[in-house]
């Protein structure tokens, strides 16, 4: 089922266009990849999906329904982790997320319950009555996330959640979403850090210019820019005819020695021919000393497709 659907979505404002006929399509249970450079329109366009910002025209639906801006019942559904903390310092943590949590209805002894669940989910039920300018800045944007997912929504909407913070707290966010994904969470997560959507999302969509310009998988991302693949295998010397003999395998395109004792091959990305070149070699006993395959990686997609790092304005 598809739990957002955005048709041919813009967003001006005044001369400024935002989104550019925008379609996105979530299935239930993604994590949402949401990649593109500074200007690309990403959070207008997460904007518009949590009813914070009207859309200039076309169609936005979530959970089946079209969005209007006075649906509380589907904005009840979702949560919103926003690059900017959305915490108050002069509340304790647990007051932070009853404040929040109270926002979708909840009072009394389920409002304290799921407050506490929310700050036991993150880490920080043992900080329940700490004010979080006494926080690290993990632990302040675990707090932003216990507040935005008490109400236990089914779609998180997450704007760059890890940002300025330290490994240890990076690792703990990443797999707290992991988490909340595998207890039914649809995630949309955005990132400047690629190695994190790389890691987490199963489903990546390229902005620019605010339109997807490209979206799918990691592997079906990268086979946009390359459809081959480059391995180098060090054996103990070289041998004679086993370049040819490489060459009649099925998918590999060129075989050269590069130095004394290095096999440079160049094979279709469609075919995993690095098993039946492993096994030709240790049929002609020759030792393998190393192997060596170039990976092309999210970043270089992105480079390719948008000519921008993802931090470029």
């Amino acid at each position: 089922m598809k739990i957002v659907e955005m048709k041919d979505v813009t967003k001006k404002f005044d001369q400024v266009v935002a989104t550019d006929q925008l379609s996105l399509s979530i299935e239930r249970g993604q994590i949402f990849g949401l990649l593109g450079p500074n200007g690309a329109g990403k959070s207008t366009a997460i904007n518009m999906l949590c009813g914070l910002i009207k859309k200039t025209t076309g169609e936005i639906d979530l959970f089946g329904e079209p969005l209007q801006s006075e649906a509380l019942d589907i904005k009840k559904k979702i949560g919103l982790v926003p690059q900017d903390l959305a915490i108050y310092q002069e509340l304790t943590a647990l007051e932070n997320v009853k404040f929040f949590a109270g926002l979708y209805g909840f009072r009394g002894a389920e409002l304290i319950e799921k407050s506490k669940e929310a700050l036991r989910f993150v880490g920080l039920l043992d900080k329940e009555n700490i004010r979080p300018d006494k926080f690290s800045g993990g632990m302040k944007r675990r707090l932003n996330i216990a507040c935005a997912i008490a109400h236990t929504p089914e779609l998180v909407v997450m704007d760059e959640p890890t940002v300025g913070i330290d490994p240890q707290s990076r690792n703990y966010i990443l797999e707290s979403i992991r988490e909340l994904n595998k207890k039914g969470a649809t995630i949309i997560y955005t990132s400047h850090y690629m190695e994190e959507v790389e890691e987490i999302c199963d489903y990546i969509a390229i902005m620019d210019h605010g339109k997807v310009i490209a979206e799918g998988t990691e592997q079906e991302l990268v086979s946009l820019v390359t459809d081959i693949k480059e391995v180098n295998i060090v054996v103990s010397e070289q041998m004679d005819g086993i370049k040819e003999t490489i060459k009649g395998i099925k998918g590999v395109e060129q075989v050269n020695w590069t130095g004394t004792s290095t096999l440079n091959i160049i094979a279709k990305n469609e075919t995993n021919v690095l098993n039946s070149i492993l096994s030709l070699l240790l049929e002609r006993k020759l030792e393998i000393l190393e192997v060596n395959q170039e990976k092309i990686n999210l970043e270089t997609v992105f480079l390719n497709l948008t000519g921008r790092n993802l931090r470029d304005e």
